[in-house]
């Protein structure tokens, strides 16, 4: 199998990048996060971007941050929350061993606190929170061959679940 052992998609706050450095430990491979990929490409926060440019502009750039790296890594990657939505970029991902890890908006608040940090949430985050994860979550269906809840779990029970869901063994 060519690319990463494990793809990691979920809403923003979920573990991402906490999970997917987990993971990569357990595994003996390296982790990369397109978010960060974006971040130094850029020079500069996603949430300066989305005011700057606009969503639309980022989602070109996350389009092209995630097919760089499908091709280019082969550890443990983790996907913005929103990459999902781009139909090329699901379509990419078919081919690649998928978990999307979820959690409900209560656990959201407590993670992220639904800060101004996050450009899609400014204004009623709990309401947006839930109406950007009612449009996500068949997203995130189609492309995970698992999903594993983080609710009330630790970061390392997550990691263990993934990859048990994935029957992956440690290094």
């Amino acid at each position: 199998m060519t690319g990463p052992q494990v793809v990691l998609v979920g809403p923003m706050g979920v573990g991402k990048t906490t999970v997917g450095e987990l993971l990569a430990d357990r595994l003996g491979c390296s982790f990369r996060d397109t978010d960060a990929d974006i971040v130094a490409a850029q020079g500069r926060e996603i949430s300066d971007i989305f005011v700057d440019e606009g969503e639309a502009y980022f989602r070109a750039l996350e389009r092209a941050a995630v097919a760089s790296a499908l091709t280019e890594h082969d550890g443990v990657l983790a996907l913005g929350g929103g990459a999902v939505i781009d139909e090329s970029t699901r379509a990419l991902l078919g081919e690649h061993p998928v978990v999307c890890l979820s959690m409900e908006v209560e656990e959201a608040v407590q993670r992220t606190g639904l800060n101004q940090a996050r450009p899609l949430l400014a204004v009623n985050p709990r309401r947006q929170w839930r109406e950007l994860m009612d449009a996500r979550r068949p997203l995130y269906a189609e492309v995970a061959r698992a999903v594993v809840a983080t609710d009330g779990r630790t970061p390392d029970e997550v990691a263990r679940a993934v990859l048990d869901a994935l029957e992956l063994k440690e290094a």
